[in-house]
């Protein structure tokens, strides 16, 4: 039985996570295999894994999820799906930095909730994991078996063992529950995201998921390289079901074979010319026949809409001036019902929580915890925070997280847009935040390479929010990010977003460009990967991350290298 060391690392929000590592047998090239519970487990009951795939010369790593087996949790539940993933996240960071063993150089194996936890990661993280097996995976769950022992396994002794552990809980979190389905519709939904070799193991009598999204997901991840197999016969525990030397095999011959290879890496550098995202758009932008069935369909939605705009004030504002335009957005971030009468604000509540406007406010106060972690590990290196914003809007988030006392100062705040209207609204909120002796504001251009190059003095953190996702051009956001490149000197920080996820696109394109109203731009989503490959190509390592709730904005922070 190989050794197991027992240890703990503290997560992004100081939650402490408990792990197992089974170390390497064998002196030479490090390589590790990442282990992922099923719900209501812990790792002691996934470590069985490092001796049964015999991998003697692999280091085995398995944690307690966040909440599960003797991990902390955060004030007893953990703050939605997108924290595990943050977590696996800071997990693998951890791995790599303690450790010594590079992304490339680490497989991951996960089951069921974990393994939709695994995907996520690979979904909104873009890592660089040599390869991945996902072993029943949860996408839909039967809640009134989950967690039961007889739905698990053929294996009497491990499903008495799984009824008689006090560290195995026996009923999904309402944390997870809630938001667990959302985001494994996101994940089928857009698999093609997702193009790490890939492995899906699926379970032939499994009563606690359901096998059809497992099979939708495969069908449209964007791997290269993927297989699947199914077992017959095989309950939902299928890496711990009694015959399950036959699937440990699998996954073995798989793991082996790709890292007898090297690793394999799709460039999305070209995304703007050719693939999903760019199908997509395309698709989006061509308008309809009006007498085909979709026309109609979507006719049919744009005449309810006008008819909801005589009674929801969001909507008459946006058929109005455009649902992308400055007064509907400042609506949305307002987040306060108005209309005509009960059906009025009735309409315009449900139209105000819509997935995408709860992401929109959300936003900001994520982007200002982001800038102050950067603002953080600046000052912890002795480094002066120097800050440009290059389409700073406003710029009120940026005074907000910078210039109040209370979360320290930045030495200085330099502000650039376009729009002489958002300079001239910026420096009146200098003004009134009483920062005039560190920010200034100015009219530039974000694309201008020399000019962003030449800035003086060097800025130690640039920040670029909610300008490349509505450029598809990867050369005009390759030039900007060159010029940030030659500004920041190494050791400085980059922080950009992304919107790699849009759950409502088709409706905002299709059901709110009223005829004779602004209509919405159609903007190709970019994923995590191509945006971080642009980053990565200009001499920027992403070291921090956070993908909202609803995976629809996230926020990076890169430091500049050496070339």
């Amino acid at each position: 039985m190989r050794e197991q060391i027992k240890s703990e690392f503290t997560s992004f929000d100081g939650a402490k996570v408990v792990y197992r590592h089974c170390p390497s047998q064998v002196k030479g090239v490090r390589r590790a295999v990442i282990l992922l519970h099923q719900e209501h487990e812990h790792s002691g009951r996934v470590i069985h894994l490092a001796d049964e795939l015999g991998l003697s010369a692999f280091d085995f790593f398995a944690w307690d999820a966040r909440g599960s087996g003797e991990s902390q949790a955060a004030g007893g539940d953990a703050p939605g799906l997108n924290a595990l993933t943050r977590d696996l996240d800071w997990f693998i960071a951890h791995i790599r930095d303690q450790y010594g063993i590079a992304i490339e150089d680490m497989a991951m194996v996960a089951q069921s909730v974990g393994a939709v936890v695994a995907a996520a990661w690979a979904h909104d993280y873009a890592p660089r994991l040599r390869a991945l097996a996902l072993v029943a995976p949860a996408f839909r769950v039967r809640l009134g078996r989950s967690g039961k022992s007889k739905y698990l396994t053929h294996d009497k002794e491990r499903a008495r063992n799984h009824a008689a552990d006090p560290l195995v809980t026996h009923s999904i979190p309402e944390w997870l529950a809630s938001n667990l389905q959302e985001t494994s519709e996101r994940l089928v939904l857009d698999a093609q995201a997702i193009n790490v070799p890939l492995q899906l193991l699926v379970s032939g009598d499994d009563a606690v998921v359901q096998r059809e999204p497992q099979d939708r997901f495969f069908e449209r991840i964007g791997s290269l390289i993927k297989e699947r197999h199914l077992f017959p016969g095989f309950y939902h525990d299928l890496l711990g079901e009694k015959d399950r030397a036959q699937a440990v095999s699998k996954v073995r011959a798989f793991l082996m074979t790709r890292f007898q290879q090297q690793p394999v890496i799709i460039s999305q550098l070209n995304a703007d010319k050719r693939g999903h995202t760019y199908d997509e758009a395309e698709r989006l932008a061509w308008p309809l026949d009006p007498d085909s069935e979709h026309g109609k369909h979507w006719e049919h939605l744009r005449s309810r809409l006008r008819w909801g705009g005589k009674f929801s004030e969001g909507l008459r504002i946006g058929i109005e001036t455009g649902f992308d335009s400055p007064s509907s957005l400042a609506y949305v971030q307002r987040n306060q019902p108005q209309g005509k009468w009960f059906i009025g604000k009735m309409i315009d509540r449900r139209y105000l929580e819509s997935p995408i406007w709860q992401a929109f406010r959300a936003r900001p106060h994520y982007l200002k915890a982001m800038i102050r972690e950067a603002m953080r590990r600046l000052t912890a290196e002795n480094v002066p925070v120097r800050v440009v914003d290059i389409a700073a809007g406003h710029g009120d988030y940026l005074l907000e997280a910078l210039a109040d006392p209370a979360h320290g100062r930045a030495e200085s705040i330099r502000m650039f847009d376009s729009d002489e209207a958002n300079v001239q609204q910026g420096k009146a909120l200098i003004k009134a935040a009483g920062a005039e002796d560190i920010a200034t504001f100015e009219r530039g251009d974000a694309f201008d390479m020399v000019s962003l190059a030449t800035l003086a003095p060097k800025p130690t953190l640039a920040v670029v929010s909610w300008l490349y996702e509505l450029y598809p051009d990867n050369k005009q956001v390759r030039r900007s990010l060159e010029g940030l490149a030659a500004a920041v000197p190494v050791g400085g920080y980059l922080l950009y977003t992304n919107q790699p996820w849009h759950p409502q696109q088709e409706f905002i394109v299709r059901a709110l460009s009223v005829p004779g109203s602004a209509s919405p731009r159609v903007i190709r989503r970019r994923t995590q990967q191509e945006m971080d490959e642009l980053v990565g190509m200009v001499s920027f390592r992403k070291v921090d991350q956070y993908v909202d709730p609803w995976g629809v904005f996230t926020m990076s922070l890169a430091q500049r290298i050496a070339t």
